[in-house]
């Protein structure tokens, strides 16, 4: 099939994934399916007697368009959600391309063995089962887990992606997590929590306070946007890799929507996740060991944006979280909204965020915080 053909035509998407096992050695391998999340990804274990696992990545380009690298806000807007908050839309080769530079970096990305960007598949080397989420979950120590994880982050934050990242063929133009990016995520909970809470739609004096209280808060993120960004660094996009070494030991999943932006949003990401509850203590410890290898940089500083961007980025969550209950009929994240206040609640104790704390104090009542 030829790049670019729209494969949600096809009625035989199964026949489109044997075609292309067949092409690359692996017709005979056992296909095991994995449990998916809110993507529209699928993934499958390939099992060989006597030859290594690997993971075969099915990803239909069923979305709206990712975002052209010269597109002008309103060509964003008239293209739809991805081009607007620049996701990749699932895109293989940004996958690929994206993969081959962590790599580069002596990081764990999964080696890609095979790949096909236009039918939006992938065979992908398997990194195993021990979730961070899982591992915790079963009782193993957190901290070293977290402290990897933050070790992670100031290797990325210490180099300079370039502005296509290029691996395997693939090609992905490497954009910066702006303005109108993060306006889309967060203003989507004005739409999204009264679909799902059940409040009266906001006011527009409600939502032209809104904006004024995040513009400056964007307008900072930013101007600040100089690092590689994973955009989804949370417990269940990394695995524990312990016969390996130093950073390469955390291995990471998931990262096709990466970008340039601020170094506080992947510690959002870690830190405020929606799926398991990371303490207090945990969280001062991991900004503290970041602060500790990052020592040219302003620690109050960070830690106010921190702040400020947690916030912003909590919002955004629970937005999603909303949707996918509301939206797409999926009552399971309706588990993750009270943690996922909690963390708003926690940024916005810091004083400097005072403003914002009212408006959700007047808006959304404590009732409609679930």
């Amino acid at each position: 099939m030829a790049p670019g053909k729209d494969v949600r035509l096809s009625s035989d998407r199964e026949g489109l994934k044997a075609d292309f096992l067949r092409r690359h050695g692996l017709a005979d391998a056992q296909r095991i399916p994995l449990a998916g999340d809110a993507s529209t990804r699928r993934y499958e274990r390939l099992s060989r007697p006597g030859q290594a696992s690997l993971i075969f990545m099915d990803q239909p380009p069923v979305e709206t368009a990712p975002c052209p690298p010269d597109a002008s806000p309103d060509d964003r807007r008239l293209a739809g959600y991805n081009a607007m908050a620049r996701l990749a839309a699932g895109r293989v080769d940004a996958f690929v391309a994206t993969a081959g530079w962590l790599r580069s970096q002596g990081l764990s990305a999964p080696e890609i063995i095979a790949h096909e960007a236009g039918e939006g598949l992938a065979v992908l080397e398997d990194l195993g089962d021990d979730l961070y989420a899982r591992l915790i979950e079963t009782g193993t120590d957190e901290a070293p887990l977290y402290e990897a994880a933050v070790e992670v982050l100031a290797r990325l934050h210490e180099a300079t992606p370039p502005p296509v990242l290029e691996a395997q063929g693939a090609a992905w133009p490497f954009l910066t997590y702006d303005d109108l990016a993060l306006r889309t995520g967060g203003d989507m909970f004005l739409e999204w929590w009264p679909k799902f809470s059940g409040i009266a739609p906001f006011s527009p004096d409600a939502e032209t306070e809104w904006e004024a209280l995040w513009a400056p808060i964007r307008a900072r993120a930013e101007a600040a946007a100089s690092v590689f960004c994973h955009r989804d660094y949370h417990a269940e996009n990394l695995i524990w890799l312990p016969d390996r070494k130093g950073v390469a030991r955390v291995g990471l999943l998931d990262f096709q929507d990466a970008v340039l932006a601020h170094p506080a949003w992947d510690f959002s990401m870690l830190l405020h996740d929606g799926r398991r509850d990371v303490s207090p203590a945990r969280e001062a410890a991991a900004l503290a060991r970041y602060l500790e290898i990052r020592s040219d940089i302003d620690a109050q500083a960070f830690r106010a944006d921190f702040h400020a961007l947690g916030a912003l980025n909590s919002a955004r969550i629970l937005f999603i979280f909303a949707r996918q209950v509301a939206g797409f009929g999926k009552p399971r994240y309706e588990a993750f909204m009270p943690r996922t206040w909690r963390y708003l609640e926690r940024c916005l104790a810091d004083p400097e965020l005072a403003p914002i704390k009212a408006w959700f104090d007047v808006h959304v009542p404590r009732e409609a915080r679930r």
